[in-house]
Formats: structure tokens, C-alpha cells, sequence
């Protein structure tokens, strides 16, 4: 247990693979799926509008918040120095604000209040600002389920509607679904030494329970969620463009 690595996602350390463990791939493409179905949900989808949102938002969560949330105790236990950290969280949400900031100025000036947010909430949340005030699920599931809906939808539509409203809160269910069960899972992989026990079956057999026991199926069932969010989006980027 204790060499366990920190998530099911999380590949050996050191080098390049430590990058790609940052990333959190699973998690990045549901979020960005996110900002997919959001627009697709418009009344009208402006192609280039929609591939600079997706690219600020890769870049506030994929690369800024991750990189935050390893500088706030190193939970992947990668071994990216501290300084490129910093350089990776500073750089990451300054491209997204600048991205952001643009199609502000270009199209809608209320596309400033979603930037600012976007901005605060990432560092709010990862660093545990004010006590941690906004380190909770609430927050995750409206920074990282309904925010990039809604950032979207306006993005395209330049207003909110009730569908919005109703796509913002399926995905926020869904983030805390997500939480639900990745809580346990990352108890296990990160402060478990380990486990012993067995399962009794009522045809008297007995089986032994070990790490995966705990981890395997809600990280199958994460797996299958994200894979089925991202489908989700494509499927709406074929019906509104194909």
C-alpha cells in the first residue's frame, strides 16, 4: 500500500510522465466535455469562440489548477520543482485570462465577470484560501461542473437561459457524483498502509479483501463517467456541426 501510486491515473514518476500525471487526463477531458455541451446548447455555435473557450478552460484546470493543487502538499507526488510549479500555474491562468480577456473585449464585456471568477476560484479553491472557506463540494461542483457550462453558453448565446440553469446543474451533480466516489479511493491510494479482512459469501466461500477491492470498482465506474461525459460532447459537436 504504501508504494501504491497516488491515482489511477498517475504513471510511474519522474520526467515527462510526471506532466502528463498533472494533467489529470480523466478529469480534464469530462471538464472540458463541460464546456462542449454548454455551447452546443446554444441557439448558435460560433466554431472559433468554442475552440478559445475549450483552450482557456485546458489551460485554468488542466495545467493552472492541477498545478496549484500539486503546490498544495504535492497529493500526486510528482517531482516537479516548486519554482516550474509556480511558473506552470502563473503562465497557465495568465494564457486563460488573456484568452478569456480577448473574446471579452471582442464580443461581450460581461464575459469579464466569468474570467474573474474563473481566476479567483482556482486559486481559492487549490490553495485553500481563507481557511479553505471555498475548499468544499459546493465549490468543486460549481467550479468544475456548472461554471464552464455556463461560461460557454454565454460565450455563444450572450445571455443565460433555463436550460442552461438545467445543464449547469446536471453537471454539477455529476462533480459531486465524481467526488462521492473518488474520496475513498484517494484515502486509500494516499494515507492507507493497509488493508486486511475478508468477505464471507453465504455459500461459505471467503474472499480476501485487499486495495483493489476498495479502489477497483468506483475507479471503474470514474473511468466509464468520463469516458461517457466526453461522449456526450462529441455527440453534440456532430449534431451542431455535422
Amino acid at each position: 500500500m504504501s508504494e501504491a501510486r497516488p491515482s489511477f491515473y498517475a504513471l510511474a514518476p519522474g520526467g515527462w510522465r510526471d506532466y502528463v500525471t498533472l494533467l489529470h487526463l480523466p478529469y480534464t477531458a469530462w471538464h472540458l466535455s463541460y464546456v462542449v455541451v454548454g455551447a452546443s446548447l446554444a441557439p448558435h455555435v460560433q466554431a472559433a469562440r468554442l475552440a478559445l473557450t475549450v483552450a482557456a478552460f485546458f489551460l485554468g484546470l488542466g495545467v493552472g489548477a492541477h498545478a496549484l493543487d500539486e503546490l498544495n502538499g504535492r497529493p500526486l507526488r510528482t517531482r516537479i520543482s516548486t519554482s516550474i510549479l509556480v511558473v506552470l500555474a502563473a503562465g497557465a491562468l495568465a494564457g486563460a485570462s488573456a484568452i478569456g480577456i480577448a473574446v471579452a473585449v471582442t464580443h461581450d464585456l460581461w464575459l469579464l465577470a466569468f474570467v474573474a471568477f474563473g481566476a479567483f476560484i482556482a486559486c481559492a479553491y487549490n490553495l485553500e484560501l481563507f481557511g479553505g472557506r471555498f475548499h468544499n463540494g459546493f465549490w468543486l461542483a460549481t467550479a468544475w461542473g456548472a461554471f464552464p457550462v455556463l461560461t460557454a453558453y454565454f460565450a455563444m448565446a450572450d445571455r443565460i437561459t433555463s436550460e442552461a440553469v438545467l445543464a449547469a446543474g446536471y453537471a454539477a451533480l455529476l462533480i459531486r457524483a465524481q467526488q462521492t466516489l473518488s474520496t475513498p479511493v484517494r484515502d486509500v491510494r494516499r494515507r492507507t498502509v493497509s488493508i486486511t479482512g475478508t468477505i464471507e459469501r453465504t455459500d461459505g466461500s471467503r474472499v480476501p479483501i485487499g486495495p483493489e477491492t476498495l479502489t477497483g470498482p468506483p475507479e471503474t465506474a470514474l473511468r466509464l463517467m468520463s469516458a461517457a461525459s466526453v461522449a456526450l460532447a462529441a455527440a453534440l459537436l456532430v449534431l451542431r456541426f455535422y
